[in-house]
């Protein structure tokens, strides 16, 4: 990535040209600071949960009341090796591992893996009900994986790729502490994976954040609103028996003409895919053809900062009480103008800010809905580094009180996530 001053100017340029200059220097954070009263007037208990390093996102499983989450092992490897972020300084064979996180005691448990024993660099995840037993959950994971090709002695093409990433798939059975891997998977349209979302264990979607994987062009993806190159996968598997990660993997493209498309998250209803345009701050409603597979966007809601995997809060108590709590929360980057200077450091803050965002009503019949959008959570970097996810789990109302949840955040190059409570 080129350096910060540089950064800064195009960004100016792209913005004057291209944009309202207010616009692109809000989502970058250009001229913003953490503020003090926000990071503390919604704070009413804090929780660092530990052992949950650098977990890039979170799913929480309504069924079984748990956080699932894919995490690293350790905090410097990721600021050598890690393709989303341009780190390719150094491969590592490091296995992350997969978290579960209980909210109500604020623990995570470590699964122990099944049948793996290949590094596992952790990034986007997804978690899927068994359609053949309700107790069990299988969990997509992305992994990237370093490209033997491209390391080893001796020649190879200027066009290698130095990531060889993949999705891996595992079987869980809930309760229990083991994790079983089922297979791995790999195609020639999957190149920047990110995230993922499920239809069955046979068929998901997968994004790939940028169309290049480094150098100059991959910078102008970030930088220039037009660059709309990145691309969802459709992948359909004819099997889950296979030890080669490239047999009976079909994939087509399903959706294309957005700029970084990054995190995906169910909607508030089953048919609702949520798709994050990250540097471009633009949640996506959007919606699957179940004949094609194809990908439609339905609506937009703009934030004012970067974002990535967004996730939808479904209030359990709104039919009790009528009054209907429910909305998406998304999780970005306080500054993300220092990222390009600050990716590779392991000593470097990068302050969060965490939306809350619900439709407000219609203008009129048919017409475009209004958002009520606030943050609901700010940090300098001092308790967490970084975002990349949240999520929110209802506490239970009392009498004549607001209502409140607790807001978990996590990001791809945070100590620990965390937990707060949160006024909704």
């Amino acid at each position: 990535m080129g350096g910060f001053l540089n950064l800064a100017i195009l960004a100016i340029l792209v913005a004057t040209l291209y944009g309202p200059v207010y616009r692109q220097l809000t989502l970058l954070g250009v001229l913003r600071k953490a503020t003090h009263e926000v990071r503390l007037a919604e704070q009413r208990t804090f929780h660092r949960i530990e052992d949950t390093m650098q977990c890039e996102d979170l799913h929480y499983y309504t069924p079984s009341h748990q956080i699932f989450t894919a995490c690293e092992d350790s905090i410097l490897p990721r600021f050598k090796w890690f393709p989303p972020l341009g780190n390719f300084e150094q491969p590592v064979e490091s296995t992350g591992s997969i978290h579960v996180i209980d909210p109500t005691t604020m623990k995570s448990t470590r699964l122990a893996f099944e049948n793996f024993a290949a590094p596992l660099i952790t990034h986007g995840i997804e978690v899927l009900e068994d359609p053949d037993r309700p107790d069990a959950v299988y969990i997509f994971a992305v992994n990237h994986l370093p490209n033997k090709t491209y390391y080893q002695a001796g020649p190879h093409s200027q066009e290698t790729p130095k990531a060889s990433s993949q999705v891996e798939l595992f079987h869980h059975v809930l309760g229990t502490k083991t994790i079983r891997h089922v297979r791995s998977i790999r195609h020639s349209l999957i190149v920047t994976p990110n995230d993922i979302i499920a239809e069955s264990p046979l068929s998901f979607y997968v994004t790939n954040d940028h169309f290049y994987r480094e150098g100059l062009k991959r910078q102008i993806e970030d930088i220039y609103p037009a660059a709309k190159w990145s691309s969802i996968v459709h992948v359909h598997l004819d099997s889950l028996e296979s030890e080669d990660a490239e047999t009976g993997v079909d994939a087509k493209v399903a959706l294309t003409g957005l700029q970084n498309n990054n995190g995906l998250g169910h909607g508030q209803s089953k048919e609702e895919i949520l798709i994050s345009n990250a540097i471009g701050g633009i949640m996506y409603r959007g919606r699957a053809n179940p004949e094609t597979g194809n990908i439609s966007i339905v609506d937009e809601v703009h934030l004012d900062s970067t974002i990535d995997n967004p996730s939808y809060y479904m209030d359990p108590y709104r039919a009790s009480d009528g009054n209907d709590a429910s909305g998406y929360v998304l999780a970005g980057l306080l500054r993300a103008i220092d990222l390009p200077k600050n990716h590779a450091d392991p000593n470097a803050k990068d302050g969060v800010m965490v939306w809350y965002t619900r439709p407000k009503a219609a203008k009129e019949a048919g017409g475009a809905v209004e958002w009520e959008t606030r943050l609901i959570f700010e940090d300098d970097g001092t308790n967490i580094r970084s975002s990349s996810a949240a999520l929110l789990v209802s506490i239970e109302p009392k009498p004549q009180e607001k209502k409140k949840a607790w807001l978990f955040v996590t990001g791809f190059i945070s100590e620990s996530v965390i937990a707060v409570e949160v006024l909704l």
